[in-house]
């Protein structure tokens, strides 16, 4: 039986100015530059440069007359069928410009961009690092390590002097291949094209199609037995073609980018703050060098004002003609609006967490890193959590002791048996030194870790201290136990 009913229901939609200003705020500084080229070139009412008039444009009948007109008329738009693409080109400085230099993680060689990443890793020891170096130094230009794992172990003790094992060293290579490019540090194809995929959401049916592909029936992919594939997989050809769609869109020479002279920069990791500090004052900017002025076109402007002048006698071809000029201009000032409110919610939700790490960011010490997870700043700067979370997302500071992601100053708390607040970071940290510091012939149990922190004033459960020793990639005592 069908049943009608009337409700009643309260949505909020977003704008499209909305939209696009949530786009703008995931967008890192590197990706940005290349965004606002893209409008540029779709948006002819959209310039870049300084203007030496004031704008003041907001509706149709609204606009100054500083510029001559001659560069644009409408019956460019009347005469032809189609609406013709201009192409605007302007320098982003002149030579005059106050050029300052903002130092960055330029990506200068391969490995370099791996090491700088590297270096990030807080879960790592130095000794692991090096060893991790190591590795590092023997991935090829395409991205691979071809030498065995055996033969660096035998390396490392002749020409170093370094005692380690193959699986200590298997797990250094786990946490190289987490790094960029996706496949780095893979030692065949099929590892490389998995560990891309892997990175990917694998509940979409073509990508899980796809992994299944090339870790189930690699053999049978590269000797294109697709019938063979289809049913031990039990899919369509359709549904087979699709994930053979997500396997060719994979690099099968993950560093092979960076031997390219002109994108050799194109994983740079570039900072979107400065943070200088100054005799102990913080001094916060934003990097904004790839962030070229933007101004709405003042010919454009002058076009509508000209043919508001007589709206009665316009001809059906001349109205569509105003309508898509103004639709241009409300596109470029929209555009406008929405890079600057990027800018202030950046510096506001930066500021933000400057305030709640201060002590950290005066020396970079993690230990006065304070617990802080994305509601403390989205209260301290009245935006919501998702506005954080986007703005955290892919973003990166340069301090006088590193560039840092921002994600990173993230993590929970816990109370100390004295009441003070500290963060899982320091917890970590202290675990870390504890297992680096222990007998290999008799390592310390999740149970002696516990009490281990239980004396320092660290009150935490078994079962955390093993989730903690987990997050680390810390295998279990015996796993770690050497004879």
């Amino acid at each position: 039986m069908l049943k009608q009913s009337l409700q009643q229901k309260l949505l909020q939609k977003l704008s499209p100015q909305q939209i696009q200003l949530i786009k703008l705020l995931e967008v890192p500084t590197l990706q940005l530059e290349q965004r606002i080229k893209k409008e540029i070139e779709e948006n002819p009412a959209l310039e870049e440069g300084n203007e030496n008039y004031e704008e003041d444009y907001e509706q149709e009948d609204d606009y100054q007359d500083d510029l001559n007109n001659d560069e644009f008329s409408v019956e460019d738009y009347i005469e032809d069928d189609e609406i013709p693409n201009y192409k605007l080109q302007a320098s982003n400085y002149s030579k005059d410009d106050e050029h300052r230099e903002i130092p960055y993680s330029e990506g200068a060689s391969f490995h370099e961009f791996l090491r700088n990443q590297l270096a990030l890793k807080i879960s790592l020891t130095e000794d692991q690092k090096m060893l991790a170096e190591y590795i590092i130094g023997n991935i090829d230009d395409d991205g691979y390590l071809r030498r065995p794992l055996k033969n660096i172990v035998d390396d490392l003790a002749f020409s170093q002097g370094i005692r380690t094992r193959e699986d200590d060293l298997y797990m250094l290579l786990k946490k190289v291949q987490e790094l960029d490019p996706a496949g780095v540090g893979a030692r065949d194809l099929q590892e490389c094209l998995l560990l891309q995929i892997e990175r990917k959401d694998t509940g979409k049916p073509a990508i899980g199609h796809a992994e299944k592909i090339l870790r189930h029936h690699f053999v049978e992919f590269t000797k294109k037995h697709y019938d063979k594939i289809t049913k031990r997989l039990n899919i369509t050809r359709d549904e087979l073609r699709e994930a053979l769609d997500e396997i060719l869109h994979l690099n099968p020479k993950p560093g092979g980018v960076f031997n390219d002279p002109g994108s050799a920069n194109l994983h740079a990791i570039i900072p979107d703050f400065i943070l200088d500090n100054n005799n102990g004052k913080l001094e916060l900017s934003l990097n904004s060098r790839n962030v070229p002025e933007l101004h709405v076109s003042q010919a454009y402007s002058d076009m509508l004002k000209d043919y508001s002048k007589d709206k009665k006698n316009r001809s059906k071809q001349e109205k569509e003609t105003v309508s898509f000029v103004k639709q241009k201009l409300d596109s470029a000032r929209w555009f406008i609006d929405a890079i600057q409110q990027r800018q202030a919610t950046l510096l506001l939700t930066m500021n933000a967490i400057l305030e709640y790490q201060y002590d950290y960011f005066q020396d970079g010490d993690e230990r006065k890193l304070r617990p802080m997870i994305l509601k403390d700043i989205a209260e301290e700067t009245g935006l919501d959590i998702s506005t954080i979370s986007r703005v955290a997302n892919s973003k990166y500071i340069q301090t006088d002791f590193g560039i840092y992601p921002l994600k990173s100053f993230f993590s929970e708390g816990m109370q100390t048996e004295d009441g003070e607040e500290v963060s899982t970071r320091e917890i970590k940290n202290i675990l870390q030194e504890c297992i680096d510091n222990e007998s290999k012939s008799k390592p310390l149990t999740d149970e002696k870790l516990t009490n281990i922190l239980k004396e320092k004033g660290y009150k935490i459960a078994r079962r955390t201290v093993a989730k903690y020793r987990e997050q680390l990639d810390i295998p279990v005592a015996r796993l770690r136990k050497e004879v």
